[in-house]
């Protein structure tokens, strides 16, 4: 064939009916419900895929049979393909709108949203042909590489040497240019925003937190995440209002990546920052993690507080300022340190206390946050020897800890619920009541997860790509969609799709955890005369929309 006609030529027999199948099967429901835009997006980058894989396959049928079938057959398939693809296209995307009905409806979401089919196609399309013209310049490139490199070796070298070439350059260009702009891009815009402050966030006045009277940390070097974390610890009257009882200032220390030079100078930092505030004093110490941006989930922070009346420390560091998905990315080592750095830190100084006078030392993380926790410990006997609890909400994959577990679970247990060693140390919570179970004695330091079934930020891994996971087996969690299906690569796009809207579903669905953390502190850390209906109360608090 003739370099020019690389671009132009038509499409392939395989790669057509491939792309049509990966664009039906983007259609179908997945763990979360989908705006019409995400899904013309998801269909045209999973119909491109599907294109690749197909013509691959033809080319290697046919170099290994080397056989080409008459033109009229050819003519006649064609024709009976068009017919098959359309049919399938329409159908599928005329049940699409069904799906998304019916997995809103799963999680009490409003069933009337808006949906143009024939917008999804024309979006998918558009995509898929962009992606197209892109993948075949760069064959072209190719082959006039090869054809230039054909003067000077043999053709077998020129083949070998053009396809590393343009390989090389493929990946210089996606990594170094395309990948790193976009990182610095975002690390920028990322830099701005960490230097703002959310309307409404005022310096305290309160010495009890930092970058407030005699902070050892500057309010300026806190970032905007830890101005938000200092700038809302629950007022005294608040507190007072739910316990009736006369309430203690809340302590809450952060340090700032701008506060320190290194994660063990911020953990430092931090230590003494909770001996200038009494932490060590309080009844309970909870080390916190973060996300990407800094972020402490206020609902973690809040329910604590609130339990203890405001006799209670809660200390977290920055190590990043990125959205949490690129720091998952890119900082998955710094969040692993910092977490070991600041445990380890604030363990020392604890260990200096007589044994009768030291607070119940706890972590909670949210996320990316729980892996930076997760971080400091060897293994689960290693946190629960060296920590008096734990509550990690929304774990992602790739925590280790977690991953341990969940694979050492009892084989009758479901992967989205699973039981370890009788619970007697970890349990696993989607509900409130889940945490009852499994029946029996539930030792102390206790470690609790709580992880929906439905949440993508807990599912996505690469496995997806070439594995049916084991949280579509059945018995599903509750609000996974019966109707939901695995395919090779396409599921893999979906999940990962269904996290850039993990945040846009009632709590208890998605990565929307809400409340149910009241529960999770009550079970590894509730303070002495705390009962089941203070619990209900505070859970219908922080529900509220009007919570602090």
């Amino acid at each position: 064939m003739h370099a020019g006609r690389v671009v132009r030529r038509r499409l392939g027999f395989g790669g057509t009916l491939a792309a049509t199948l990966f664009f039906c099967a983007s259609l179908t429901p997945t763990l979360l419900p989908r705006p019409w835009l995400m899904q013309g997006a998801m269909g045209g980058v999973t119909g491109i895929i599907g294109y690749a894989v197909g013509a691959s396959l033809g080319a290697m049928g046919r170099a290994l049979i080397g056989y080409r079938p008459p033109e009229r057959w050819r003519v006649l398939a064609w024709r009976v393909l068009i017919v098959v693809c359309a049919l399938l296209a329409g159908v599928t995307l005329w049940y699409s709108l069904d799906w998304q009905d019916d997995l809103r409806a799963l999680m009490g979401m409003t069933t009337r949203i808006t949906w143009f089919p024939p917008a999804i196609l024309a979006l998918s399309v558009a995509l898929f042909v962009l992606f197209l013209l892109l993948a075949r310049s760069v064959r072209l490139g190719g082959r006039k590489l090869i054809t230039w490199l054909d003067r000077f070796v043999p053709v077998p070298i020129a083949q070998a040497t053009g396809i590393v070439i343009v390989a090389a350059v493929v990946g210089i260009l996606a990594n170094d240019v395309l990948f790193s702009g976009f990182v610095n891009t975002v690390n920028d815009a990322s830099s701005v925003a960490n230097g703002t402050t959310d309307p409404g966030i005022r310096r305290p006045g309160s010495a009890k937190v930092s970058g407030g009277e005699g902070s050892l940390v500057g309010w300026e070097s806190l970032g905007r995440e830890g101005r938000n974390f200092t700038g809302t610890a629950i007022a005294t009257p608040r507190l007072r209002a739910f316990s009736g009882k006369r309430p203690a200032e809340p302590i809450r220390v952060y340090v700032g990546l701008q506060a320190a030079p290194t994660p063990a100078a911020q953990a430092a930092l931090a230590v003494r920052e909770l001996e200038r505030t009494g932490a060590f004093a309080r009844p309970v110490l909870a080390v916190l993690g973060t996300t990407g941006t800094g972020w402490v989930d206020e609902q973690i922070a809040d329910s604590l507080e609130y339990m203890y009346n405001g006799d209670s420390a809660m200390v977290a560091l920055q190590y990043s300022y990125l959205p949490s998905w690129v720091s998952f990315l890119v900082d998955r080592g710094k969040a692993a340190r910092a977490g070991k750095e600041l445990f380890d830190a604030v363990r020392a100084r604890w260990e200096r206390l007589p044994p009768g006078e030291r607070p119940l030392l706890v972590l909670s993380g949210e996320s990316l946050g729980s892996f930076e926790l997760e971080g400091a410990f060897r293994d689960l006997e290693d946190l629960a020897a060296r920590a008096d609890g734990a509550l990690f909400v929304g774990p992602p994959d790739a925590n280790p800890i977690w991953r341990a577990v969940t694979a050492g679970r009892e084989p009758d247990s479901p992967v989205w619920r699973p039981v370890y060693e009788q619970g007697r140390t970890v349990r696993f919570g989607q509900y409130p009541d889940d945490l009852s179970w499994p029946p029996g004695p539930w030792a102390r330091p206790r470690v609790v997860y709580l992880q929906n079934a439905s949440d993508p930020v807990v599912w996505w891994s690469t496995d997806l790509i070439y594995a049916k996971p084991e949280w579509l087996t059945p018995p599903r969690g509750p609000d996974v969609n019966p109707q939901m299906n695995w395919f090779p690569l396409v599921t893999f796009w979906q999940v990962l799709g269904d996290m850039s809207v993990a945040l846009n579903v009632p709590a208890g669905h998605g990565h929307v955890y809400g409340a149910n953390v009241v529960e999770g502190w009550a079970a590894i850390a509730a303070p002495d005369g705390w009962s089941a209906a203070d619990t209900a109360r505070l859970h219908a608090l922080i529900s509220a929309p009007s919570s602090p």
